[in-house]
């Protein structure tokens, strides 16, 4: 087992909360639930941009066209209901991604035309 990947008996508790695996009819296969998932943790667990990925995983947009449908079928928040029913994790676990939290310069919360003055230039103290 590599640094950042699940071992198997942790991917024995949750395979089922993933879609289940589909084959192509043609073309080249699918990476598997677990691979993909191994992909995403490292990333998650690095930081790193999307196109730095490792080639072991395969291209940087198929991983992150995995993580967007399973973001969209919920399928985190079903494999974090497991968990914490299983009590391996504590339902107070939490994971920030700073890009959901940036904000724009302009957006400081002062209203438009409010003019403070500050001791030191040129108001009162």
């Amino acid at each position: 087992m590599k640094k950042h990947e699940i071992s198997e008996k942790q991917w024995n508790r949750i395979k089922d909360k993933f879609p289940p695996e589909r084959e192509p009819p043609r073309g080249r296969p699918r990476k598997c639930n677990q691979e993909m998932l191994n992909a995403i943790l490292y990333w998650l667990n690095t930081g790193i941009p999307w196109r730095d990925l490792p080639e072991r995983f395969g291209p940087w947009q198929s991983v992150y066209s995995r993580f967007r449908a399973w973001t969209k079928a919920g399928v985190w928040e079903n494999i974090l209901t497991a968990l914490i029913e299983q009590d391996l994790v504590d339902e107070t676990t939490l994971m920030l991604d700073s890009t959901t939290i940036k904000v724009h310069q302009h957006a400081s919360g002062a209203k438009k035309g409010d003019i403070t003055r500050k001791p030191g230039r040129g108001g009162e103290a």
